[in-house]
């Protein structure tokens, strides 16, 4: 028997404008700098993170897809942990958050991939996420042995993977599949996901096919924010080309955050971390294979915002103190985006001060309600 099985998205999370931090499962997080307090990212600390953040009642955490670093005098994000296994290990010791798994589907083979999911979804009671990623970093592919597809395919397979995983969580009996990539025989797996309703679907593709893809299959669609006036068109695009496919869709931006007492405070750290002490042999690295692998960016988008990528991956700054913070995010949420997944420099020392006086500010502005106790 098949059944349909229902996107939580409805049901995710209560506030309008939801919360993730984004990238500590990789050292140095999403900031190429050299600075002593760069972010660790072991296992301690991560684990130390997401009691934090479940307890502030943050929506989620979402990981960074990573296999090899970017050199440099840090190697950046060159020591990461594998995401699914990650997600799994935070799940069993929190209460409320929800994190993503990242998952390179050309990397994993989809029968595998929906039961490693399942196997996550119950550990976390129904709050597993799913961030497919279809191909972009051939220096990664090359340790597996794999090529990439031509850049419109990849979407055209992770399309069809999405609808393998999707019909062994929703069929009962045996069933076999016949599509382009995958020939299935007699496919079983149980147990099914957590709660009768499956887990959200994110994908993180900026060119058109990427974009088509995520309207088309996901539940949100996760964007690298160049300015609040073009997502808010980017916005406005993503949600009406899902409702012509009958589905609703969210869509979140991506960031960092420097938060502290002052404004010229938090600008002064800003430019020590990402401009003084910044390493640029990784960060041209990283954008020199964004060029030729990813269609998200161009040419001039990586001149004009050569420091964001030391500060925080080429996510949208949000920087000053906690009321120029609280008022970005709020123009976010105006531009129409559902959430917000950031990271920080060191997310152990700065989280807390965002907790106690951006998140208080969030809820006075109704974008957001109180954590639980």
């Amino acid at each position: 028997m098949h059944r349909t099985l229902p996107s939580r998205i409805a049901s995710f999370s209560p506030n309008k404008l939801k919360l993730g931090l984004f990238g500590s499962n990789c050292s140095g997080g999403r900031a190429a700098t050299r600075v002593p307090e760069r972010w660790s990212a072991s296992w301690e600390d991560n684990l130390k993170l997401a009691r934090l953040a479940d307890a502030a009642g943050m929506d989620l955490m979402l990981p960074i897809g990573r296999w090899r670093g970017y050199g440099g005098e840090t190697n950046f994000e060159g020591s990461s942990w594998e995401t699914v296994t990650w997600a799994c290990g935070l799940l069993a010791q929190t209460q409320r958050l929800n994190i993503f798994g990242t998952v390179h589907a050309p990397l994993v083979h989809p029968v595998y991939a929906a039961k490693q999911f399942v196997t996550a979804d119950h550990i976390g009671r129904g709050r597993f996420g799913l961030n497919i990623v279809c191909g972009w970093n051939q220096d990664e592919f090359d340790m597996f042995g794999v090529g990439q597809r031509a850049h419109d395919n990849r979407y055209e397979h992770g399309a069809e993977w999405l609808e393998v995983i999707k019909a062994i969580w929703e069929n009962d009996e045996d069933f076999d599949f016949n599509g382009e990539f995958f020939q299935l025989k007699k496919v079983q797996a149980n147990p099914k996901p957590y709660g009768a309703t499956r887990p959200l679907v994110m994908n993180a593709g900026s060119s058109p096919a990427g974009r088509a893809f995520s309207a088309k299959s996901c539940d949100v669609l996760f964007r690298p924010l160049r300015s609040l006036e073009a997502g808010a068109q980017e916005v406005r695009d993503t949600i009406a080309a899902a409702r012509a496919h009958g589905r609703e869709i969210g869509v979140y931006g991506n960031g960092y955050v420097v938060c502290r007492k002052t404004r010229a405070e938090a600008e002064e750290y800003h430019r020590y971390y990402a401009e003084e002490m910044g390493d640029w042999d990784a960060v041209d690295r990283l954008i020199s294979i964004n060029q030729v692998h990813s269609q998200s960016y161009n040419a001039e988008f990586f001149k004009a915002f050569r420091i964001r990528f030391a500060a925080g991956h080429g996510g949208f700054p949000m920087v000053g103190d906690p009321d120029d913070v609280a008022n970005t995010l709020a123009q976010v949420s105006a531009a129409g985006f559902a959430g917000m997944c950031f990271s920080f420099v060191n997310y152990l020392d700065e989280f807390p001060f965002f907790r106690d006086e951006v998140l208080p500010r969030l809820e006075r502005l109704g974008l957001r309600q109180p954590a639980r106790p």
